[in-house]
């Protein structure tokens, strides 16, 4: 005989617990239910900045055109956030900072978000990729997310490439600019200076010095490539090399040389690449037929 009252308890309680999660209480596992919640309104207050934000400097003028578009159409892309881990009514941004700010200006009270679980590795990722993509980070702020990313979560340069769509070499271009003392860093991070000014830099004896010197002449990276090696900087189009051949030789900037080091380092073998315009030439040397025959067999595929 089946106790019907034991069965309605069940019931009820069943039900109870169903009711808990739709209101959220406290001792709903917010994990589950988030990954069943697309999008969703939350207090502006509950949601704060992500400790992994790459992000350090944000441009007020383009805040300020946000705001006005919020006004007038609101936030058109959620938020993506995460549980705060030590407060399940609270929320860390991991992208979308910019339009949180300028909701906050604009006055609103509820901003959309969307939840996912992320671990601490994946939440500076995202927020790293996001920035790139949209071209919002400064040379330093890049460079710092591919240390925190290498260092705290041990990516290698090519598992960190791969994850952002960028080559080897560029990450490890970019962060070879953290080498640079602070007063270039500064310049770097407010624009006085580009990345390929920081990277011809890293090789002068004085790499403050000659940040001055660039920026109150006004060099391009080129020039600047040029006074690192000795040279007086000065426009090479139609002039004449001093070997007597009659043309200029193609100057090479600092990523095409770590190209060639990349390539040769693969193969074993010393590579040079001569731009010529839109297009250029690869010249490998070996000094053996075995090292040739070597590079015939990896051209042709064969193992």
């Amino acid at each position: 005989m089946i106790d019907d009252t034991k069965q309605g308890g069940a019931r009820r309680a069943s039900l109870g617990r169903g009711l808990s999660a739709l209101f959220g209480e406290a001792t709903e596992d917010y994990s589950a239910l988030d990954k069943v919640r697309q999008s969703k309104q939350v207090p502006i207050e509950f949601v704060h900045p992500g400790k992994y934000q790459p992000r350090r400097k944000f441009d007020e003028e383009a805040i300020s055109g946000l705001v006005e578009s919020i006004r007038d159409k609101g936030i058109l892309q959620p938020l993506l956030v995460r549980r705060d881990a030590e407060d399940a009514n609270s929320y860390e941004l991991i992208a979308g900072e910019r339009r949180w700010r300028a909701a906050q200006i604009a006055g609103l009270h509820e901003v959309p978000v969307i939840i996912r679980d992320l671990s601490d590795r994946e939440a500076l990722e995202i927020a790293l990729i996001e920035n790139i993509q949209r071209q919002d980070l400064t040379p330093l702020e890049e460079a710092e997310g591919y240390r925190r990313l290498m260092e705290e979560f041990e990516h290698t340069q090519e598992d960190l490439a791969r994850a952002v769509g960028k080559s080897r070499s560029h990450v490890a271009n970019m962060m070879r600019l953290l080498a640079l003392p602070d007063p270039v860093k500064s310049m770097v991070q407010d624009g006085a200076l580009t990345a390929g000014h920081a990277r011809a830099l890293l090789t002068a004896p004085d790499p403050a010095a000659a940040a001055r010197e660039v920026v109150s002449r006004g060099l391009n990276v080129r020039q600047t490539e040029d006074l690192m090696r000795g040279d007086q900087p000065k426009a090479k189009k139609g002039k004449a090399a001093n070997d007597g051949s009659g043309t200029a030789p193609a100057m090479k900037d600092v990523d095409l040389i770590n190209l060639e080091e990349e390539i040769s380092a693969r193969i074993g073998l010393k590579v040079a690449i001569n731009p010529q315009g839109q297009r250029g030439t690869i010249t490998i040397h070996y000094q053996t037929l075995d090292q040739l025959d070597d590079v015939l067999h990896r051209l042709g595929g064969e193992e």
